[in-house]
Order: C-alpha cells, then sequence, then structure tokens
C-alpha cells in the first residue's frame, strides 16, 4: 500500500513537471499550483497565481506575458483571496474549474459553476487574446470564457454590454485599490435603454457618458465597433498594428485610461484618458443645458439651450451652480405644437444622453427628420447623423429632457432643439438687430455708423501699411544682423532642417512651410500659449517633428525680444537648453522654430495629481542636476555669460527621456565674463514667485536671480506644490515660508510631495531642501553660485546653514480667504508673463 501510494506522488509529480512547461492548456487530470504557469500558444499572456503590490493575499489572474512590468488584465477569486501559496486550480469531474485555497481541494474559492453535463473531454484554453476558455475538447463548443467575466481590463475583442438571448451582462468594474482587487466602487457598463451608450458610474451615481455611437472621425492605433441588433448590445476594438501592445484600463480612482505598452522605456503611456475636465462629469450643467470646455475669458461654463432658461437665476448666475439646470421659457403661455414652432441649431456638440432617444431611421434626410420630429408633440430635439460603415444619414430624436451636453468642436454633431414661436421671432429679431428699423432715426445712425466704419477701414489700412513698412526695415535689420551670407531671398529655405546646417547658422523657412508643417496652424496643433503668442506643434516634410512659436500681433512682448531670442540661442549649444533650429521672418507675425519635446513644460507634470506620479525621486533628481548643469552653462561655461530673467518651471521643458531644458531667452541678458556687478533696469519683467527681491524692489538684476528663480523651482519639484499659487488653511505662508518654517523644526520631510518620496533616498531629498533654502536667501551675496550648486548637488559635502529666505509671507484676504503676493500688491511696474 505504502509502494502504491510512494508511485502514485511521484507520477503526480512527474506529470506537473512536464505540464509546467509552458503548456496552453489544463485538462481534467492535471492541476496548477502556486508558482505554475499557462503561456499562451503565442507567448502573449500568462496564467498563474500573483500578489498585487504590497499585498500578502494571492489571486489566480492573467497577465501580459511579453510585458516587463506585471500588468494584470484579468483575476478569478477578485473578492475571494488566499491567504498563503497553498492555491490549486484544477478540472472538476463535472467539467467546472475550480480554484481551492488549500492543496488537500476541499475549500474552493472561485468555480465556473456551468451546470450543463460535460465528459471527461473538457479542456480549459489560454488563448493569445489573454481569454481563458473551457472547451469540450471533441465538439470545441465553448462552454465558459473569462472574457464573459472581465474585471477592470478591456482588452481587443473584449465586448462590453449584453447579450440580449441569455440575459448576460459584461461589464468592468475597478480594483478596491492599488492593493486590493477586489470590486471597486466604479463601474463601466452599456446602457441599453434607447440608443444604448457606455456609461462609468460610481456606486449608483452616474459620473461619465460616452460620446455615444456612431463615432465622428475617430482615428487612432484602434479600431472601435459597437453592435446593435436582437442578439446582443456591445463595444469592442481591434487593434490596427498587431505588433502593439495596447490596453483599457478602468482605475481605482474613477479613470478610463488608454495605454500603450513601450518597450524600450520598459512603461505602459497614456495616449488617452478620461474624464478630465469638469465638463466631463455627466450632467454638470444640468438639464436643457450646455457645457463648454474651451470657454475663455469666461466665469461660468454652462448655458442654457436656445428656448430655455436657468430654472433658478440665483444659483445659476450668483452661486456658479448649474445643478439644477434649465427649464421652458414659456411653459403655459405658448405651444410648441401646431403654433408655428421651429428649430435652431446648436453646433458641434456631444449629443445629449440618448436613454430617451430613438433613431427613427437609419436612412434618413435631414430634411425628413426634421418633420419627423415637428410632427410627434413629444420631440423635443433632433440630429442628422452621419453612419459611415454603412454610408446613410440617421435621424435620431430625442423625448425627454436634453442632458449632458457638450462642446465638441472636433469629434460633435449639429443638435436641432425645439423651440416654439416667440423664441424664434427672438433669434430672429436679434439677428436682424438694428437693421429692422424703418424710421428715420435708424437711418441716421446707420448713416453715421457707417461714415465712421468707413475713416476706421482707412485709418486700419494706412497702419497696416506703415507697420509692414517698419516690419519689412526690422527684417533687413535682423538679417543683417545675423548675416545675410546665410540668407538668400531666392533660395529660402522651403522644406526642412538639413543635417549639413551647422551651427552657429540659422535657418529660413518660408511661410509656406510653416503653414504646411502646422495644417495651416490648426487649432489642434497648438501646444501652448505664453506671453510671446502661440506654440503650434508642426511636422517638416522629412518626418521632423518641430516646435514654432509665433509672434502674436497683441502680444505683451515685441520685436526687441524676438531678436534677443534669435540673437542668443542661436549662440547657445547645450544638451540642457532647446534647440533653435531657426525662424520665420515672412508676414507680420515672426516665428521661432525649436526641436519639439514630447513631454512638455515640467509644470504640465508637476502641478498636475495624475501627470505627476511618473515623477519618482531618482527622476526628480536628475531634472534638478540637469536644470543646474544648463545654468552653469549659461554662467560661465559658454562663450557669452547669460542672464534668463525669466527661470520657472514652465520654461523648463522635457524631452522623451525626461531631461530637462531650459527655454525661452526672450529677456535673457549677456554680461561680461568677468562682470560680478548688478545691473539694473527701469522695466522689471518676469513671473510672480520667481523674481528675486532685488530684481522686484530695485531692478537689479545679476547671476543671483537666476540663482533665485532656480531655488524657487528646486522646491517645487521636491514639494509638487506651486510658489505663486502655495495655499495651506489656515496660514499666510508662501511655499517658501512653510518650507522654511519646517526646516527649522527638523520636520522638513513632510512637505516632499508623496509621490515621490521614498525612504531609501530621504538624506539626499533634505540635502536638497537645504540647497533650495540657500538659493532663495534675501540677500544675493548669501546665495551660492550656480557652480557651487553643481558641485553641492553631486558631493556629500558639509552645507553651510541657511538664513532665513526672502517672500516668506503673503497677504491674507481673511474674508474670501483669497491669497495675494506682496509683490503684486506693492510693486506697480511688474509686467507678469
Amino acid at each position: 500500500m505504502g509502494f502504491e501510494k510512494l508511485f502514485l506522488q511521484s507520477f503526480l509529480f512527474i506529470l506537473h513537471l512536464v505540464f509546467c512547461s509552458s503548456k496552453d492548456t489544463l485538462t481534467i487530470n492535471q492541476t496548477i499550483q502556486d508558482g505554475d504557469l499557462i503561456i499562451s500558444k503565442g507567448n502573449s499572456f500568462a496564467l498563474g497565481f500573483f500578489s498585487p503590490a504590497s499585498s500578502k493575499f494571492r489571486y489566480l489572474g492573467i497577465w501580459f506575458n511579453q510585458v516587463k512590468l506585471q500588468t494584470v488584465v484579468w483575476i478569478a477569486n477578485r473578492n475571494n483571496p488566499i491567504n498563503g501559496s497553498s492555491g490549486v486550480l484544477s478540472i472538476d469531474p463535472c467539467g467546472n474549474l475550480v480554484l481551492h485555497s488549500n492543496q488537500d481541494m476541499r475549500f474552493s474559492v472561485w468555480s465556473t459553476n456551468i451546470t450543463m453535463k460535460v465528459t471527461d473531454t473538457c479542456v480549459a484554453q489560454l488563448l493569445d487574446s489573454g481569454n481563458l476558455v473551457l472547451v469540450e475538447d471533441r465538439s470545441k463548443t465553448i462552454l465558459w470564457q473569462s472574457f464573459d467575466y472581465p474585471t477592470d481590463t478591456h482588452l481587443p475583442g473584449l465586448k462590453i454590454g449584453l447579450n440580449q438571448r441569455t440575459g448576460l451582462s459584461r461589464s468592468l468594474s475597478s480594483w478596491r485599490s492599488q492593493d486590493d482587487p477586489a470590486t471597486g466602487d466604479y463601474l463601466v457598463e452599456i446602457d441599453p435603454t434607447g440608443s444604448p451608450q457606455v456609461f462609468l458610474s460610481k456606486g449608483t451615481t452616474r459620473y461619465w457618458r460616452s460620446m455615444p455611437w456612431p463615432l465622428k472621425g475617430y482615428a487612432d492605433s484602434v479600431n472601435f465597433t459597437f453592435i446593435n441588433n436582437e442578439d446582443e448590445i456591445f463595444t469592442s476594438y481591434s487593434i490596427i498594428d498587431a505588433s502593439v501592445i495596447v490596453r483599457v484600463v478602468l482605475d481605482y480612482s474613477g479613470a478610463i485610461i488608454h495605454q500603450t505598452w513601450h518597450e524600450k522605456d520598459g512603461e505602459w503611456k497614456e495616449y488617452w484618458s478620461g474624464p478630465k475636465y469638469q465638463c466631463d462629469t455627466y450632467a454638470h450643467c444640468g438639464t436643457n443645458a450646455k457645457c463648454n470646455p474651451h470657454r475663455l475669458n469666461r466665469r461660468f461654463e454652462c448655458d442654457c439651450l436656445p428656448g430655455y432658461e436657468p430654472k433658478s437665476p440665483r444659483d445659476w448666475n450668483i452661486l456658479k451652480d448649474a445643478t439644477g439646470g434649465c427649464v421652458r421659457k414659456r411653459l403655459e403661455s405658448s405651444s410648441l405644437c401646431g403654433s408655428g414652432e421651429g428649430f435652431v441649431k446648436v453646433e458641434d456638440v456631444k449629443v445629449p444622453d440618448t436613454s430617451v432617444a430613438v433613431w427613427v431611421a437609419m436612412n434618413m434626410s435631414p430634411i425628413d427628420c426634421e418633420k419627423e420630429c415637428k410632427r410627434n408633440c413629444l420631440c423635443t430635439a433632433y440630429a442628422s447623423i452621419d453612419i459611415l460603415e454603412r454610408g446613410t444619414t440617421g435621424c435620431l430624436a430625442w423625448f425627454g429632457e436634453l442632458i449632458d451636453v457638450v462642446e465638441f468642436v472636433d469629434e460633435g454633431y449639429d443638435l436641432y432643439v425645439r423651440v416654439d414661436s416667440l423664441e424664434l421671432a427672438e433669434i430672429k429679431r436679434q439677428s436682424m438687430g438694428f437693421l429692422e428699423r424703418k424710421d428715420m432715426q435708424a437711418i441716421l445712425v446707420v448713416s453715421v455708423v457707417s461714415a465712421w466704419f468707413i475713416i476706421i477701414i482707412f485709418a486700419y489700412l494706412w497702419h497696416k501699411r506703415k507697420k509692414r513698412r517698419e516690419r519689412n526695415k526690422w527684417n533687413e535689420s535682423l538679417l543683417h544682423k545675423i548675416g545675410n551670407s546665410y540668407y538668400h531671398k531666392e533660395t529660402i529655405v522651403a522644406n526642412e532642417v538639413g543635417d549639413s546646417m551647422s551651427y552657429p547658422h540659422i535657418a529660413f523657412f518660408d511661410m509656406g512651410t510653416m503653414l504646411a508643417a502646422t495644417n495651416n496652424f490648426s487649432p489642434s496643433n497648438t501646444l501652448g500659449q505664453g506671453g510671446f503668442g502661440l506654440v503650434y506643434k508642426g511636422q517638416l516634410s522629412n518626418g521632423q517633428e518641430i516646435a514654432i512659436k509665433k509672434l502674436s500681433k497683441s502680444s505683451r512682448q515685441g520685436i526687441e525680444e524676438f531678436k534677443n531670442e534669435v540673437m542668443l540661442i542661436a549662440k547657445l549649444q547645450h544638451k540642457n537648453l532647446v534647440k533653435l533650429l531657426g525662424c520665420c521672418i515672412q508676414g507680420e507675425e515672426p516665428m521661432l522654430v525649436y526641436e519639439y519635446l514630447p513631454n512638455k513644460s515640467l509644470d504640465s507634470l508637476l502641478f498636475d495629481e495624475r501627470n505627476r506620479s511618473i515623477l519618482d525621486w531618482r527622476k526628480r533628481f536628475d531634472i534638478i542636476v540637469g536644470i543646474a548643469r544648463g545654468i552653469l552653462y549659461l554662467h560661465q561655461d559658454s562663450r557669452l555669460k547669460i542672464i534668463h530673467r525669466d527661470l520657472k518651471s514652465s520654461n523648463i521643458l522635457l524631452d522623451g527621456n525626461m531631461n530637462p531644458k531650459i527655454s525661452d531667452f526672450g529677456m535673457a541678458r549677456i554680461f561680461k565674463i568677468d562682470q560680478i556687478q548688478e545691473e539694473k533696469t527701469k522695466r522689471v519683467v518676469g513671473t510672480f514667485g520667481y523674481m528675486s527681491p532685488e530684481y522686484v524692489v530695485f531692478g537689479k538684476f545679476s547671476e543671483k536671480s537666476d540663482i533665485f528663480s532656480f531655488g524657487v523651482i528646486l522646491l517645487e519639484i521636491i514639494t509638487g506644490k506651486q510658489n505663486n499659487s502655495f495655499h495651506q488653511e489656515g496660514s499666510c505662508l508662501t511655499l517658501i515660508g512653510h518650507v522654511w518654517n519646517l526646516w527649522k523644526e527638523e520636520r522638513a520631510l513632510e512637505i516632499v510631495d508623496p509621490l515621490g518620496k521614498d525612504s531609501n533616498f530621504s538624506h539626499e531629498v533634505l540635502r536638497c531642501i537645504q540647497i533650495g533654502l540657500l538659493c532663495v536667501q534675501e540677500n544675493a551675496k548669501d546665495r551660492p553660485t550656480i557652480l557651487a550648486i553643481v558641485l553641492m548637488l553631486n558631493s556629500e559635502s558639509i552645507l553651510p546653514s541657511p538664513n532665513e529666505p526672502a517672500f516668506i509671507l503673503k497677504k491674507c484676504n481673511s474674508k474670501t480667504k483669497e491669497l495675494y503676493s506682496v509683490n503684486e500688491l506693492t510693486i506697480s511696474n511688474i509686467t507678469s508673463r
């Protein structure tokens, strides 16, 4: 008996070893224990036991096998973890996949729980799609599949939606936390009511709504599909390039994130996520209202739709609270049915919640669509929508309140809202304006206005001609300064920056090249905006990506700053300075052409809660050192001694490898190599929170002015907080003041950004805080030179003790709780950029 038992154990052990040689199947006579793996045939996915983050519990899951960073896409026992490494997966005699918590297989924590009778030919297989299937081996019938029970990850080919024949609903549910994969608060599912659409919910509250089908002009690395028929309603996607690894994950924070795996960087990179903005929140402006996410120079993002007015004017206009929504302007006095009513177009919007909408027809002209909606008294709006895959135009009509309308310039549709005859007449009156008046007074007003208009036109043309002459003189002056040997009007550079262009040559681009590179300066190519003007992303004909900074006519900066930047940056070459490729001086708006840096500016990462998580301490320290080396080059190592005068987080750009590069030399000044004494200016320019006290108050600047700015940036990198907008409840301290107080109390580590905190580098962080405080000393003589700072950052030498820094307090308005910079209240000759 003992021999038979020993033989059986030996046989099972050998069978276990054979099975573990990366098979993609599990049969009824085999088991998977903790440490074993099933790997799909193409090596794309693996199934096994794992522990998430710092959790001590074990789970059975599926993850990308070719991704170095373990990324789990499906979990069997997410709500029933195993305590210890005793888990066993097997197929029971009834054909079910069963997960046991111990090796004696007495207690199960998860099962496929199918009820149909199966034979011993039942096999579980992990496919290269990441789908775990349970198959009746002889008939190849799929009895169960993990794609029917997704967790938080939407993989290519996985359907999110409803099987209308079986009642099976497939949805995504977030993890509870980074360490706990149990079902969390957030859910992504399809609502089949009306015209089906995807919702993100938090508990029972709807949180976000996708663009309704059909998507308009959607182009990406994936193709999305939407199916709505008698059998099922679902959305799925496929990958255009099979070599790209893509996932869509519902994060435990409530964000839907689209990511691709970048093997060379060893990390997932986000290319889309949502919700991000106020208008992304479902029904942010209430019912019968429209949200404008691109509002400029407006205090409120919500507007009532045509024919509607705020339900609570006080809440809407004073409190800026739109949750009450909008109601019809005239509920009883005018009719919306058979009384001369009509429709008003609302252009380029995310159409309202389609749960109260119906497809009148999938092939109907806009005119017929309007007639159908007008014929039904309950129809409140309609949209005529192109269905690209069918090559037809459909008619979608709403029969209820219009909820969650958002302006979408590129991907939106035109919505036609039903209004009464009085509203139509009012809109027509407004469009006609004062031309409808036929009395003599109106004619006199028109005549006077016309005369003034003609005068203004002539004055404008004269001014424009004069300005053009001045611009041409400036162009000739600039060309003469740079050296006209590098520029020939007959052979102007029109295509790209050639490899033969050697320093310090400046490439001159013509306007045609700039227009082609930016798609006629399309708004979609805008990277940002500063005091100089707009910055656009472009691509030359050779494929090289560039950034184009365009001097706006209304810019607070001018020709002198443009000259200054061209002449200075052309003479500077360093890996921590942005590279100037050339310029364009055709037309009325001169442009600078730079290398394109994909990670944008430091402030866009540092002060964004979601983005700065990629900045661990090691990356932050490398950025600090890189900025310091760039300043060292400007102050000491270049042929010219340059004082930047506008160092700030937004002027530090990051390349693809997160290397920092100093940009924007429009305010920079040249010092003599041996010059130590300060210079003075009557025009103080810069940015609040970064300017040194001697520069703000007396207009004096030197290399120590840049040191002060560097110190502020250093403290911002460590804390993840912006100096000129720092706010601590019940305190009038600036960021500098807060750091100084904690430093004195030996509690400086409390201010460190939790997302960049690492106990292994606490000594290095404290050293950097001390260097930052040394840089922001009130007396310029007390601040170290940039050479001393570089040495401090790269050594363990004893640092001097900092004195009390400058600008440690703000003036607080106790009534409004708003904070005002001392500089802003007391200095009147500052031009903020």
